[in-house]
């Protein structure tokens, strides 16, 4: 356990500016002191203390060690992209089924890396999945955040169409796996004031699943060094009686250095690859900008020469022109890391991450080529799941699956053989 945590690991735990906690600390809310070594201002391990959300760091509780699969568990995949929630998912020890994408390129990369994977490049309106019914133990999808029309306050299914959450549903209604896990960004859970993911959760339950309350998961907790959150969304099959439970959060954060360096995360440092350049002038200005900073560091008439317009408006803008630290883990990462709005320039180097760095940050491993012209690689790389984080929610599915697994035998014995008592 460490004894002092930085002002910007404070922050990414609770989610909140920098600015936000200085705030707290002349309020009185936090007291931060200086670091005895390098006189850094920091924060007192006991003194988190006041902030539920920092539990964990106080419990006695790990994460639990992974558990074998008692038998092959099936998933079917739902937009799939380039597969960094399959790949954590097969981590853990589940068998894709079948996985469905309608982009070109993130399925030639799913094809590339798993020729053995059955990968349906199609428009999932067009597909029919009964075949599957009683086969598959998991459906998956990270489908989009799209509005429903609103019949009544109670939602069926029919309400969800023509949105890809219909499609998702469809797929549940049609498999009837014993589990269903629907992955989004943290928005969702805000989007049409909570009415939308409140929508999803009554249809579940209309096709007959009870979904464990939704929750959100930070990245930085399940050994991503990526300041990315995702919002989850599981559905137990009425009546199966399977227990889940999110996976448990590591209290070690790791940095964009243990990204792109050998050391914890990987054992030899990124490999060379290519990436995005800047323009000249653009490459000129941000050379000014210092680890960690963003375009209030430049001077003020570069300010006003990078900004233009916005140097006049409210908020932050805190992407803009920003430099990532060797020592913070990195800002969520975009389909594009020049994007003016959402900038991702290298810790040391005046340029972009590479796409093999961006793919470290995700957490994939080196050997996953992605498939297609630059710009298709970087956004297959930007809309994926962290593959650790996919793996740590796929360690816990597994481990219901398995207690399911246990509570069946136990119940109809007459169904298993000697080799399923073995593995229960």
């Amino acid at each position: 356990m460490k004894d002092f945590y930085s002002l910007a690991e404070v922050a990414d735990m609770l989610s909140v500016s920098k600015e936000t906690l200085r705030r707290w600390d002349r309020n009185g809310k936090l007291k931060p002191v200086r670091h005895p070594i390098n006189n850094y201002r920091v924060y007192p391990f006991e003194s988190l203390k006041v902030f539920e959300q920092l539990g964990f760091l106080f419990s006695n509780d790990e994460p639990d060690a992974p558990e074998e699969p008692h038998r092959d568990y099936g998933v079917v995949e739902l937009f799939a992209g380039a597969g960094g929630l399959a790949l954590g998912l097969e981590k853990a020890g589940l068998k894709c089924r079948l996985l469905n994408e309608i982009e070109k390129w993130p399925c030639e990369t799913l094809r590339t890396n798993r020729p053995n994977w059955n990968v349906v490049e199609q428009d999932i309106a067009q597909l029919d999945f009964t075949p599957f019914h009683g086969k598959i133990d998991v459906v998956t999808g990270g489908f989009p955040c799209q509005a429903f029309s609103y019949a009544g306050n109670k939602l069926g299914l029919n309400d969800a169409r023509g949105t890809l959450f219909y499609e998702f549903a469809r797929a549940v209604k049609e498999i009837q796996p014993l589990i269903a896990l629907g992955e989004n960004v943290r928005g969702l859970v805000a989007h049409e004031d909570g009415r939308t993911l409140a929508g999803m959760v009554s249809i579940l339950d209309e096709l007959g699943y009870d979904v464990v309350a939704p929750q959100v998961l930070k990245a930085i907790h399940y050994r991503v060094p990526q300041k990315r959150e995702r919002l989850f969304l599981v559905a137990i099959r009425r009546g199966t009686g399977i227990g889940f439970s999110y996976p448990k959060p590591y209290k070690e954060i790791y940095t964009v250095r243990d990204a792109l360096k050998a050391g914890r995360l990987f054992d030899t440092d990124v490999p060379p690859s290519s990436g995005q350049k800047y323009p000249e002038r653009k490459a000129q200005i941000l050379a000014m900008v210092p680890p960690g900073g963003y375009w209030r560091d430049l001077p003020v008439g570069i300010q006003k020469e990078y900004m233009l317009k916005s140097f006049h408006l409210g908020g932050g803008k805190t992407g803009m022109a920003r430099r990532m630290s060797w020592d913070e883990p990195s800002l969520t990462l975009t389909c594009s890391p020049a994007q003016k709005q959402t900038e991702r320039c290298h810790p040391e180097d005046t340029r972009p991450f590479t796409v093999r760095e961006y793919a470290r940050i995700q957490t994939f491993p080196d050997d996953w080529a992605f498939a297609g012209p630059m710009g298709a690689q970087y956004k297959q790389i930007g809309n994926a799941v962290p593959v650790n984080l996919a793996y740590a929610m796929g360690t816990e599915l597994v481990r219901a699956l398995n207690e399911h697994h246990r509570t069946e035998i136990c119940k109809h014995p007459e169904k298993f053989t000697k080799a399923d008592y073995a593995m229960a």
